[in-house]
């Protein structure tokens, strides 16, 4: 039961995230949410509690004009999903590492979603 409780989590999530529905991002995560984004081993970008999380889902959807995550594969952990993902988004600004506004960034990635009382509370993105 519990891995469809989490399952449902994560893609209530991504569905609002997909939509760019703050709102509907923030309905499913714990006040006290973790997120961190990792590329290449770094942690790049850390946010903890709902405020933080907010502000940065605010900044980023100014930097795309589509963006979508599309689920390939689950794995279960008890209160923990890790989930295979491919992500596309179309910028909708220039970006530091020299890609344009326009342009269509591709990446797979994975993403560890963990789940308390009905809520998440940590999601971490890889790629």
């Amino acid at each position: 039961m519990e891995n469809s409780n989490l399952k449902d989590l994560i893609e209530k999530y991504l569905s609002a995230y997909n939509t760019f529905n703050i709102d509907g991002m923030i309905g499913v995560l714990d006040e006290n949410i973790h997120f961190r984004n990792i590329s290449k081993g770094e942690v790049n970008s850390e946010t903890k509690g709902i405020q933080e999380f907010r502000t940065l889902a605010e900044q980023s959807i100014q930097v795309f004009s589509q963006r979508r995550q599309v689920i390939k594969n689950i794995i279960f952990a008890g209160d923990k999903a890790e989930v295979d993902i491919d992500y596309e988004g179309i910028l909708s600004s220039d970006l530091p590492n020299g890609m344009k506004a326009g342009e269509t960034l591709k990446l797979q990635g994975k993403s560890i979603f963990q789940m308390k009382d009905k809520k998440l509370i940590l999601i971490e993105d890889h790629s």
